[in-house]
């Protein structure tokens, strides 16, 4: 069980350090709506315990971002609009930190950058020049390169969120985003990343895309 106590205290802190000595309004019913989002119903990966892992990674990789605190709020919103049945859910959560984050005394260029970064997570190839684009894709990303058992959980969470879509056509689309994942010229970009994690996600891509190739009816 998250201890929201915790997690509401890791947003109000790249909160309060993104606004400056200007100040703002109180953060906490920021971080509660927040906090309300990553615990809807429909949500199986994309919850609180995903919240807590890519922000715990990106305590990891901190050292390699230009500006850390606006990745961890970057974090904060780069899911939090989800509807599994929804294309859109980065750009709507983008745009939910345009309105929230001016509302909450954050300036306009550190705005547009939250934003810029969570639009990143569509596709997770950030550029060579953008260490802030590849701490919170890497970050994001870190959960492919989990262990065996944690990285099956996590394969049966995102089919526990995609209920509604038949096994064939889960199946498809499911083996499609690893093929992209997997066509990547590099799954992480900072250089921990790329030494930690890159070949066992890769290893764990492959094998669940072979998985998915065996015909339903043959035992996994």
């Amino acid at each position: 069980m998250a201890d929201l106590d915790a997690l509401r205290a890791r947003f109000v802190r790249p909160l309060e350090a993104a606004r400056g000595p200007a100040g703002g309004p109180d953060p906490d019913p920021y971080a509660d709506d927040l906090l309300g989002r990553w615990q809807e119903p429909q949500r199986r990966y994309h919850t609180v315990a995903h919240l807590t892992a890519v922000l715990d990674h990106i305590d990891v990789l901190e050292k390699y971002a230009h500006d850390p605190d606006v990745v961890r709020l970057a974090a904060w919103f780069h899911d939090a609009v989800y509807l599994p049945d929804r294309s859109e859910n980065e750009e709507r959560s983008a745009r939910l930190a345009e309105r929230a984050l001016p509302e909450a005394g954050v300036p306009a260029a550190k705005t547009a950058e939250v934003a810029r970064l969570v639009r990143l997570t569509v596709g997770h190839d950030p550029a060579d020049d953008d260490p802030d684009g590849q701490v919170l894709c890497d970050a994001d990303l870190a959960i492919l390169a989990s262990p065996p058992s944690a990285y099956a959980a996590y394969t049966a969470a995102v089919r526990e969120e995609y209920h509604f879509v038949p096994n064939d056509a889960f199946r498809a689309g499911r083996a499609a985003i690893l093929r992209q994942l997997l066509d990547l010229p590099r799954l992480f970009r900072t250089p921990y990343g790329a030494s930690e994690w890159e070949a066992t996600a890769r290893y764990n891509l492959t094998a669940e895309l072979e998985m998915l190739s065996l015909p339903p009816d043959v035992p996994s």
